[in-house]
Order: structure tokens, then sequence, then C-alpha cells
């Protein structure tokens, strides 16, 4: 028997003092900050040995998930104060439709010594759907510049 590897999306719990709001900060063995520049269309990657913990805390950005040949986008954004946390074995790709960087905090769990296939490019079996990552952002009222589509 087998476990099908889940992609979470877990809300931040916090506590507010006056006007200042603390968040719970996640585990991991390492912290990175990423950024992910304007126009980012990246290829899809796969980490044999690492659960990513993604926190969008500047701009927004969609993280594409390949499961069952079919994407699933995600927003990561610091509007939505949530971790989205990919587990080792699922192929995922950035999109930046924005003219603005994003800014991420990667709270890395390591299950074992990086595999030298991580962090390289895989080709996506199928283009990504744009105009559903355009939809689900406008449904977020995050805006996106004319011209932006990249069909």
């Amino acid at each position: 028997m087998s476990l099908i590897k889940q992609v979470e999306i877990r809300s931040l719990e916090s506590i507010k003092t006056g006007m200042i709001e603390f968040y719970t900060p996640q585990t991991s063995h390492e912290t990175l900050l990423v950024q992910v520049p304007p126009g980012a269309v990246e290829d899809l990657f796969v980490h044999h040995f690492q659960t990513d913990q993604l926190l969008g805390v500047r701009g927004t950005f969609v993280i594409a998930i390949l499961q069952n040949r079919q994407y699933h986008y995600i927003p990561v954004s610091d509007r939505i104060p949530a971790v989205i946390q990919i587990p080792p074995g699922v192929p995922h790709g950035a999109i930046n439709l924005s003219s603005e960087p994003c800014l991420v905090v990667n709270a890395v769990l390591r299950h074992g010594e990086p595999h030298q296939r991580d962090y390289r490019p895989m080709q996506p079996p199928f283009p990504y759907d744009f105009a559903e990552v355009e939809s689900l952002l406008h449904s977020l009222n995050i805006p996106i510049p004319l011209g932006s589509t990249l069909n």
C-alpha cells in the first residue's frame, strides 16, 4: 500500500498584541529566501528528499503543481497568510505574471541528502494554462499587468 503525496495549504496561526500580529514560524532544517522575478515562467522540478514549505512575504506568484497528469495552480502571496507544503516527488514550477518580483520564505525540511537531479528543470509535459492562472489571480483581486498573457 502506497501513500499518495499531497500538497497541503495550511493557514498560519497568529497572536495579536495591540496592532502587531505574530505568526507561528515553520519548523525547518534550512530557511531560504527566494526571489521569483517578474514575468518568470519556470519549468517543473522535483525534490527527491526535501519538503518545501512556501510562504509569500512580498508580492504574488502562482505555484503550478503537476499531479495525475493535470496542473493545479496555487497562489503564494503576501495577501494570503498560508504555507504551501510540497512533499518530495511532486513536480512543481513557478509562474509570476506580475511586473514585480515576489519574495518567498522556504522553510525546507530535509529527508536525506540532496539528490543530483534536484533543481534540474524538467520540460513540462504540456503547456501551463495561463488563462486559468489569470482567472485565479483575478478572483483574488490581484492585479495583472495588461498584455501579460503568455499563451
